[in-house]
């Protein structure tokens, strides 16, 4: 897990629909009233509260889909699905990399496995756009 002990800054953007960062936020504070001197991240358990661990996060998210008849997902799945996402929206690599601190260009091969179902994508993508894209997602054949 990625993740700096002393915090940091962390920005986001009004989004539409229930994944709104800000609605999410006050959600969470009303039904787990973290405390004031905790981890932002704490959930209530019994008469108390704990912090949101990556094994309780993803544990929590494998339950969700499951009772949403949804297939199970894995920690890094989410990270890759995520950087495939922002990708798709047209967000430069070079971005993407900063964003989901990408120590090296190790994401890209994620992004080869992928290449069948970003085909039609890219095809719709700008040109200047799709040729960075295809350069990184699909390499020459060898």
């Amino acid at each position: 897990m990625k993740a700096n002990p002393k915090g940091e800054e962390v920005n986001w953007a009004k989004q539409n629909g229930p994944s709104d960062p800000p609605e999410a936020l006050r959600w969470h504070v009303q039904l787990n009233n973290p405390p004031m001197t905790g981890p932002l991240f704490a959930y209530k358990h019994g008469l108390t509260h704990c912090p949101l661990t990556q094994q309780v996060f993803i544990l929590k998210l494998k339950k969700a889909a499951k009772a949403a008849g949804f297939q199970s997902v894995q920690g890094h799945g989410i990270r890759i699905g995520a950087t495939l996402e922002y990708l798709l929206w047209g967000v430069p690599f070079e971005v993407m990399k900063v964003k989901g601190w990408w120590a090296s260009d190790a994401f890209q091969l994620y992004l080869r496995w992928h290449n069948q179902i970003l085909a039609p994508y890219i095809q719709a993508m700008p040109p200047e756009t799709a040729l960075d894209f295809t350069r990184i997602a699909m390499p020459p054949v060898r």
